[in-house]
């Protein structure tokens, strides 16, 4: 993750505002709100701010995989890109066992746990894959992201 954050900020980071910064890598697959909020920090945003444009940019393509990960996996897989689209499905199905044990509270805790490989990228492909309702998946995903910025603001800002 800190090797991602440094080439961001070598790069594109020089040309944009630090809310912007923060807003885009937190929309970043793996990296996600546990990355935006270190670069918050990083960059001096007040914590309220940092949390504010992570939670926000965690959160902008949580409907966007819910909804339209299985066209897009199947259009991959029609246009020679099915090792992709097979890498996907297996890490949603390697996942899927630590979801289903406890069902929505399971999910939240998936995504809102900060450890690699989970959080709300994840956590949505495996509610979409694996035809959770919407409803219930949405919500648990959107409070293990305010789990997961919870624990990485105290972790980043250093609050204890």
């Amino acid at each position: 993750m800190q090797a991602f954050i440094e080439w961001f900020m070598a790069g594109l980071g020089k040309y944009i505002s630090p809310q912007l910064s923060v807003f885009l890598v937190s929309m970043v697959p793996l990296v996600e709100e546990r990355g935006g909020l270190v670069l918050a920090r990083l960059l001096y945003l007040p914590m309220w701010e940092g949390v504010f444009w992570c939670v926000l940019g965690n959160i902008i393509p949580v409907p966007f995989i819910l909804f339209f990960i299985e066209k897009l996996l199947h259009w991959m897989s029609s246009h020679h890109m099915s090792r992709i689209a097979e890498w996907i499905e297996q890490k949603a199905i390697k996942n899927k066992p630590k979801v289903d044990k406890f069902g929505f509270w399971g999910l939240m805790l998936f995504v809102g746990i900060p450890l690699p490989g989970t959080g709300a990228w994840t956590g949505s492909l495996v509610a979409a894959l694996f035809d959770m309702d919407l409803k219930h998946a949405s919500l648990s995903i959107l409070l293990g992201i305010a789990m997961a910025a919870v624990i990485m603001t105290t972790l980043s800002y250093g609050i204890f």
